[in-house]
């Protein structure tokens, strides 16, 4: 009986290290795909099981029971983590599992363009296919009241930026990113502001702010624009800028201005109202804010456009209706 039991084990011990070296050879071989990547998500609260066959089903060629078999024997089958995934060739199962468990999701962008209307944004987060669209149906105020924002009008609230996320993400956590970091923008630039200006609060400065950014393109005259109306703002004077008289008209603005938009009385018509229109007309960048916060010192009250993309800045009115006569006027057929 023992000259047949040893060579038995032996076969038995032989099998079972043949066996050990199949999946060691299986686990740190390259996974087939049906193309050349393959993507997945892996919902919230998923387990490793549901992950596997998830995986499997999307096109990578893996047995679902040996990924969780070897999640167990690592002890990382419950620390995978949710969200969207690409496996390329050449990835292994421990490729895998440490994409799972480092949460190395894949990354979509979406830009928020400096001078942007909070309807453009919206615009362009319905439009994105990488995003969840949680807010495509909310009111602006319900939208608002999820992101736990105290404003009562969204636009001129988010920072424009290039702002990276993983697929599938929903976007109001995009949005509530955007918005914290217009806040800390605008927190560290209030609390450094220039001393004497004609702001109540930090969201008058914000207001100004998308003023100037929808006023020029040029940095060099940001500071210098801020500082004309806040010099218009310290006499009392009318701002006249023609960006909110536009913002007011909304979608009846054909793409010309005209006098009769000038007299046309809106809560945002800076040529028939005193002081800073009631919201922000634009997403306002980092430069604007700064702008506003750090305008440029001095005693012009006017400035007009010379046609090459910058601006004549006066002192007086004769003074700006010379410029007026010399850079516009004579420039029309």
């Amino acid at each position: 009986m023992r000259r047949l039991v040893r060579p038995s084990l032996l076969l038995v011990l032989l099998l079972c290290l043949l066996l050990a070296a199949g999946l060691v050879w299986r686990v740190c071989s390259p996974i087939s795909l049906n193309g050349a990547r393959v993507e997945f998500t892996i919902g919230a609260g998923s387990s490793m099981r549901l992950a596997a066959h998830e995986i499997a089903a999307a096109g990578a060629r893996i047995e679902p029971w040996l990924l969780i078999g070897l999640a167990r024997v690592l002890r990382v089958e419950s620390s995978i983590k949710a969200g969207s995934y690409e496996l390329v060739r050449g990835s292994t199962m421990l490729d895998l599992l440490r994409k799972l468990t480092r949460g190395d999701v894949t990354q979509a962008e979406l830009l928020i363009v400096e001078g942007w209307t909070f309807r453009q944004v919206r615009e362009r987060l319905n439009a994105h296919p990488d995003l969840q669209h949680d807010t495509a149906s909310l009111a602006e105020s319900e939208l608002l009241a999820r992101l736990g924002v105290s404003e009562a009008a969204a636009e001129g609230l988010f920072f424009p930026d290039t702002y990276l996320f993983a697929k599938r993400s929903s976007d109001l956590d995009l949005l509530a990113r955007a918005y914290r970091a217009m806040q800390a923008h605008l927190a560290r630039e209030w609390q450094t502001r220039a001393a004497g200006l004609p702001y109540r609060d930090a969201y008058q400065a914000l207001i100004m702010a998308s003023i100037v950014e929808k006023e020029t393109g040029r940095a060099d005259e940001r500071p210098l624009i801020a500082g004309v109306f806040v010099n218009r703002l310290r006499q009392g004077m009318l701002l006249q800028t023609d960006p909110t008289v536009i913002y007011g008209l909304g979608e009846a603005f054909d793409g010309n201005l005209r006098k009769r938009d000038l007299l046309a009385d809106t809560p945002y018509n800076t040529y028939t109202r005193r002081g800073l229109p009631p919201t922000p007309i634009a997403l306002p960048g980092l430069a604007s804010l700064r702008a506003a916060l750090h305008p440029a010192t001095g005693e012009a009250l006017y400035f007009v456009a010379r046609g090459d993309g910058s601006s004549y800045f006066s002192r007086t009115l004769d003074e700006h209706e010379a410029a007026v006569d010399r850079y516009q006027k004579r420039s029309k057929p």
